[in-house]
């Protein structure tokens, strides 16, 4: 079969879409961030209830944030009193999941050097998602409190189309569950009302080319896997 553009181009888009942990600091312009959430909230929803909202960080704002997050981070007695509003990952783990978590922290630290004794510099590494990875934007996500499981799904169509629609504007991102756990110190700098619930943080920006973490290239299990055809 031929593809044709558009699907190359889509395909391009979310197949070259990666987690970036190193940004290049040039600014991404307002008009631009606009327009790429106004399309991205096309994603659907069940019955239009649109469940996200998103707070766009930039300039002393968004560093504010990371001094206090990192501050917290850096103390283990100071971040062990933050804990996440809800549990993202399994309580318990088992394979195939586990196998594939081990293997990803395991990459990433490899390439950078990093080994199972060095603590701290695998937290140093942990807490540069407390700092965007350098990106110039930092988005926070919430979500009504009222809303239920299937809202939660909408949301990640809704956070796939930011990823994608960035891919297709030349720009990366980096979805972040890692600032879930301080979401008392992100309703206090941005002023949440009680409602809302901080549902992950992103990155977006240029990637830094010429950093080692950004050539991470992560498995996919084949379809074949997971897939199973019933005629």
């Amino acid at each position: 079969m031929i593809s044709s553009p558009e699907q190359q181009a889509v395909d391009n888009a979310i197949v070259s879409r990666r987690s970036i942990r190193a940004f290049l600091p040039t600014p991404v312009a307002r008009e631009d961030i606009e327009r790429l959430l106004e399309v991205a909230a096309r994603a659907p929803s069940g019955t239009n209830t649109q469940p996200w909202k998103v707070y766009v960080l930039t300039g002393d704002k968004k560093q504010d944030l990371s001094a206090r997050i990192l501050a917290a981070h850096a103390d283990p007695a100071l971040a062990a009193t933050h804990t996440e509003e809800y549990a993202y990952y399994p309580r318990e783990w088992k394979s195939p999941y586990i196998d594939r978590r081990r293997k990803v922290g395991w990459d990433l630290y490899a390439l950078l050097g990093l080994t199972r004794e060095n603590k701290r510099g695998m937290s140093a590494q942990h807490g540069r998602n407390y700092e965007f990875f350098g990106a110039p934007v930092g988005l926070m996500f919430t979500i009504d409190r009222v809303m239920e499981q299937g809202s939660w799904l909408d949301y990640g169509m809704f956070l796939q189309n930011i990823m994608v629609a960035a891919r297709g504007r030349g720009l990366d991102t980096c979805p972040q569950a890692a600032f879930t756990q301080y979401h008392r110190i992100i309703r206090e700098v941005l002023e949440l009302p009680d409602n809302e619930m901080v549902v992950c943080g992103m990155s977006l920006g240029y990637a830094d080319p010429g950093r080692v973490e950004n050539t991470l290239l992560t498995e996919r299990a084949p379809a074949s896997s997971f897939v199973k055809f019933v005629d």
